[in-house]
């Protein structure tokens, strides 16, 4: 019996070892989830109401170039534009999309040729920007994010 009860004394010593659980401070859980993070990826891009039936994430991204794309387009197609020269070029634009929904111009690349013909188009641009539909800002883990994205617009003029 005595060797038995040493025996269950010993087992109980050594198995302790197995109950210990090991803290992990949330410092070192958040520094492991920042590791993992993608931070140039989105769960879901910025959309427009019109782009909310496309089911793939691909689709909406271009749903939504495609529709601001137009949207500024036509702005610029109702405007009386006088120019003295043809111009097919392209203006590179830098939006950003705030976690509420609201489209600014961060920059705008325009060649010498479109502000010597057209000397108002930033102005153009950034009024089209005020009549756009409701825009859904771009989610990252279920969070209204900011993003940024470059759009190129091809200015066709005769």
């Amino acid at each position: 019996m005595r060797q038995i009860c040493v025996f269950l004394l010993v087992i109980l010593l050594t198995s302790c070892e197995y109950f210990n659980v090991k803290k992990t401070s949330s410092e070192a859980i958040l520094n492991e989830e920042l590791k993992a993070f993608n931070w140039n990826d989105v769960d879901e891009y910025p959309t427009f109401a019109a782009c909310d039936s496309l089911s793939t994430k691909q689709e909406k991204q271009q749903c939504f170039t495609n529709t601001l794309t137009g949207h500024i387009f036509k702005y610029l197609q109702n405007e009386v534009l006088v120019v003295t020269r043809d111009i097919n070029d392209t203006i590179n634009l830098k939006l950003q999309v705030s976690e509420t929904g609201t489209v600014t111009i961060l920059e705008t690349k325009v060649d010498d040729l479109i502000i010597k013909e057209i000397p108002n188009i930033k102005d153009l641009l950034t009024e089209s920007l005020d009549s756009l539909p409701k825009v859904f800002p771009a989610i990252k883990r279920g969070q209204q994010v900011i993003t940024e994205f470059r759009l190129p617009i091809i200015i066709s003029v005769n």
